[in-house]
């Protein structure tokens, strides 16, 4: 049987022929109205019997998430109990309950009690930023101290247990009051970081399983006795399409023992969705357990996976499944659910500039593909027993209506803490079962999945959100998903990925190389790519080379500038269509890995476009007010021939950047890339000339900087210098021009920095080990932005740390052109040894955590290496490789930021905390030029991010912003006296 890569379509599909396809499906095969008609009664019965105030509804009704108080109290949720120190724990709670006005936020009697309480609570707290006195202090402990106790309660409300056997009494109790219940337990964890996380998590699902085992029945068929969720990237600390191979070998057998144990006792074993990318693999190891279960245990009907309607391929995907069932001779457990994804999936389409969405952008598009796939899996009976997980009382009307046509067997799902009003009246039915999803553990570790599961069903969209608020009709509560979704109209409501700029420019098209469709032709170019030799220029060529710059800058400057314009557009779409090339050269020449490749790519593009578009806005003439009888126009022109001087660590993306900004407003260049990439920078030249720019309006000098580039930096013709490196090199091209005789030539420098990233103990360690790891060792740490000082707050720095030094350990480090690895070698052998050293100086004086790898299999290859120092102080040098620096901090965060300022460098910093006040404060008082919060620190995007520093990380403006181009420009301002011929004439026939 072929592979799901292979019979499943591709992702990025556009949404209105998908949409099309499945309206087409359900066509006579539902009476919406008529089941509109049956969930009317389930829908007045819980309005007028709403559940206790803590459920889900009621919790919507009084504390909505899209208002302040709902908010507030979602983000003290999901942060608090992780808070280990009383001053931080403060902190957060007047944050958040101090952006909210609780006083008559609510409408039932309890609520209101509980509105009173935090908002006579708030009085004891300090306002953002102050220090409370004694009495405030005590008071605020007091508060934190309710708070806490009252988000543990809420825990328990969407948290079955903290322990499985706790949930397994909690589940009996409700089968008490209950009937026709059963549960799938899922020993939920937020996926592995470390391979120590994996097998912790591996121990919860066999203890559980075991203990799940001792109370059923292993003569009934899996669907009447309770089952066991299991995530996978729980299971694996790489779950990603890159390591396929790692995961197959590694993740396979683990599974398989939990599988084994699952049918021993009968039970249902589902694997949960994740995101779209991870789909093909996750098929791959569903595929691999599938046979086993037809070799080892084939009448086990126990074995299942989770289906996402939200995904454009999830009909496919549930025929797919169906062939797979029948050809191994199985009966597979299949779990159809929305998804809870959607923004994640949505913002990662757009990131990578994809050609459309993998998911629906309407809920009422992913209500009528939950209605087309809930047809298919009734259809595929004999390979599938479908369940059929949704709190929409419209929707579950709709399964009994066609189940009932068919004669399926089937189950119904619904999580728990939700969704429990409609199915009180539902189970009301002796024939209906239904299955609750139940979370299970520390509700500690559980709180950051109950926001998650907060918002996805609390959008004022959702139908538990419209249950809870009675101003939402009955009417409009039961609509036809099927009327609301028009396939011939904009079924897309969200821009493209392509078109995310809107009209102002195309966004880069890029790649997802979890999609062999995209990394295949990038593999075919690297495989037959040459890196073309560039022949060197010397020192005694730069006189020649200015004076034939300055020669052509008249006719490049008078060129019209709609003319630039379009000619860097141009270039950007000849650069789009030969992605592939360039992304093998970049992998070849600059030794980057594949993603990086193509992002860098994706930036010259953007380069081209934005500088393009923003010199029209600049250079326009702009008419400035005056007297009477005359005209003032200020106008922008080129200054002369620029030296663009580019490094090896962006040879594309910077290169272009700095060429493009300096053509645009009128400039001519002379181009002097880094000498380790100058094949890159070649190509670059070619498409700029082939798409219109003179031969001698960009010339190419490749050469070592110490001679080439000094001695453009000294001819006398040059009128600006752009420059991005090393700060000591910047400091060397400065003194250079100042001692110049002639005019006064500006410089731009963009030079490198001592990044840090500030830590305080709410921020949720995951996320943080994620953001340090991307951003001190993606790129071999080969980064301006990179992040090279991490402070940790000293509460929670023993557990941050062994997570980072963890998840760095499973890292890949080898050849860039594998598509597994995560570090390539540095640049040369200078570089290497560069590094070493600095290694050697830190072996001395700190303590290592991360054992740097000194015996690399390849030349100039360095491990991640990270060692703890005793002060910011200490942190004196930019250390340009994967090592990173980690000291501990307690106290005011604000004094970390002064320390860090004093430094001297203003690159890039980064803000990890769920105190809101806190981030802006720290973001304002930091002298640096790039503020990233609770994200990595790397990866900025052209008309974005703006990218530049300050102090000993340059001079700016700010690269891809909105002042940069002003720089290469000389100012004129042109004063006309309209009167000197008679008059002013407009006064006259006003």
């Amino acid at each position: 049987m072929p592979r799901a890569q292979d019979r499943l379509p591709f992702p990025y599909r556009p949404e209105p022929g998908v949409l099309a396809h499945r309206l087409s499906a359900l066509r006579g095969a539902l009476d919406w109205a008529s089941a509109a008609d049956d969930a009317a009664p389930w829908v007045r019965a819980v309005r007028e019997n709403p559940p206790p105030f803590w459920a889900m509804e009621s919790l919507l009704k009084e504390y909505p998430i899209s208002s302040a108080e709902g908010l507030a109290l979602m983000r003290l949720a999901e942060a608090l109990l992780r808070v280990p120190d009383a001053e931080t724990a403060i902190a957060l709670t007047a944050d958040q309950l101090g952006r909210a006005d609780f006083d008559g936020a609510a409408d039932s009697t309890l609520a209101r009690l509980s509105s009173t309480a935090i908002a006579m609570s708030k009085h004891f707290l300090p306002d953002a930023g102050s220090e409370p006195g004694l009495m405030a202090k005590l008071g605020a402990r007091t508060v934190v101290a309710a708070t806490l106790r009252a988000v543990q309660l809420l825990g328990r409300q969407f948290v079955l247990g903290q322990t499985i056997e706790e949930g397994m009494k909690e589940a009996v109790a409700a089968r008490r009051r209950q009937a026709n219940l059963r549960f799938s337990f899922d020993m939920l964890g937020e996926g592995a970081r470390t391979d120590e996380d994996a097998l912790r998590y591996l121990a919860s699902y066999r203890n559980a399983i075991e203990a799940i085992a001792r109370s059923a029945d292993p003569a009934r068929h899996p669907g009447q006795n309770d089952g066991i969720s299991i995530k996978l990237s729980a299971l694996h600390p790489r779950y990603e399409d890159a390591q396929h191979d790692r995961v197959m070998r590694e993740l396979v057998p683990r599974v398989w023992t939990l599988c084994e144990a699952a049918a021993a006792a009968n039970l249902n074993l589902t694997i949960d969705a994740e995101e779209v990318d991870r789909l093909e693999l996750s098929l791959a190891v569903f595929e691999a357990l599938a046979k086993q279960v037809a070799q080892h245990c084939p009448r086990w009907q126990g074995f299942g996976l989770a289906l996402q309607a939200y995904q454009t391929r999830a009909v496919e995907l549930i025929e797919h499944v169906a062939g797979l069932a029948r050809q191994h001779g199985l009966k597979f457990m299949c779990r159809l659910v929305k998804g809870a994804y959607w923004d994640a999936e949505i913002k990662r389409a757009q990131e990578l500039g994809l050609p459309a969405y993998p998911v629906f952008t309407q809920k009422p598009h992913t209500d009528v593909s939950y209605l087309a796939c809930a047809r298919a899996l009734l259809a595929a009976h004999d390979a599938i027993h479908p369940q059929f997980a949704t709190h929409n009382a419209g929707t579950i009307a709709a399964i009994l209506q066609m189940a009932a046509k068919q004669g399926t067997p089937f189950e119904l799902q619904r999580l728990h803490g939700m969704g429990e009003g409609i199915y009180r009246e539902v189970l009301k039915n002796p024939m209906v079962s239904c299955r609750v999803y139940a979370p299970v553990g520390a509700h500690r570790d559980l709180l950051a999945y109950l926001v998650r599961r907060l918002l996805e069903n609390g959008a004022n969209s959702s139908f538990v959100h419209q249950l809870a608020d009675e101003s939402v009709g009955m009417d409009e509560l039961l609509v036809s998903p099927l009327s609301r979704s028009r396939p011939g109209e904009s079924a897309c409501v969200l821009p493209l990925p392509p078109d995310l700029y809107g009209l102002a420019r195309p966004n880069s098209q890029g790649l997802d190389l979890a999609v062999v469709a995209h990394r295949e032709p990038l593999l075919a170019a690297h495989a037959a790519l040459v890196v073309p030799a560039v022949a060197e220029a010397r020192a005694g060529d730069a006189p020649g080379a200015v004076d034939g710059a300055v020669r052509a800058f008249a006719g490049w400057n008078h060129t019209p500038l709609a003319e630039r314009a379009a000619t860097l557009r141009r270039a950007a779409d000849a650069m789009q269509q030969q992605m592939p090339r360039l992304c093998a050269l970049l992998v070849k020449e600059a030794r980057k890995g594949w993603n990086d490749a193509v992002s860098e790519v994706r930036e010259a593009i953007d380069f081209l476009r934005y500088y393009a578009n923003d010199a029209e806005r600049v250079m326009a003439p702009q008419v400035l007010p005056g007297p009477t009888g005359e005209s003032n126009t200020l106008r922008l022109e080129g200054r002369g021939a620029w030296v663009c001087i580019s490094p090896w660590n962006f040879p594309l993306a910077i290169f272009t950047g700095q060429v493009a900004a300096a053509l645009v407003t009128g400039n001519t260049v002379l181009a002097k890339p880094a000498e380790q990439t100058p094949a890159i920078a070649l190509e670059a030249v070619k498409l700029l000339h082939a798409a219109g720019v003179p031969a001698d309006a960009l010339q190419l000098l490749h050469g070592p900087g110490e001679t080439v580039g000094a001695a453009l930096v000294a001819q006398p013709g040059v009128a600006g210098v752009v420059f991005t490196g090393s700060t000591q090199v910047a400091k060397l091209i400065q003194r250079a021009l100042a001692q110049k005789e002639g005019p006064i030539v500006p410089l731009i420098a963009e030079t490198g920095g001592i990044n840090a990233m500030l830590v305080d103990s709410t921020a949720l360690p995951e996320q943080v080990a994620d953001a340090v790891v991307q951003s001190a060792f993606r790129s071999a740490g080969q980064r301006c932005s990179a992040l090279r000082l991490l402070c940790v707050h000293e509460a929670v720095a023993d557990g941050v740390i062994a997570m980072i030094q963890g998840a760095a350990r499973e890292l890949v480090a080898g050849d860039p052109a594998e598509l597994a690895t995560d570090l390539g070698p540095v640049i040369d052998a200078e570089a290497f040894q560069g590094i070493d050293r600095h290694l050697q100086r830190l072996d001395g004086h700190a303590r290592p955590l991360l054992d740097a790898n000194r015996s690399p299999a390849l030349p100039q290859l360095v491990g991640p290496s990270m060692y703890e120092v005793g002060h910011i102080a200490e942190v004196t040098q930019e250390i340009f490789g994967p090592v990173l620096q980690v000291v501990r901090w307690r106290g005011d965060p604000m004094a970390v930021i002064q320390q860090v300022n004093a430094l001297g460098y203003g690159l890039t910093l980064g803000i990890q905390t769920r105190i809101d006040s806190r981030a802006l404060a720290l973001a304002g008082a930091a002298r640096v030029g790039n503020v990233y919060v609770n994200r990595n620190m790397i990866g900025a995007v052209v008309g974005v991010q703006p990218f530049g520093g300050e102090g000993l990380s340059g001079t700016g403006p700010k690269a891809g912003g909105p002042h940069y181009l002003q720089r290469f420009c000389a100012e004129q301002t042109l004063t006309i006296n309209t009167t000197a011929a008679g008059g002013n004439v407009a006064l006259f026939t006003g």
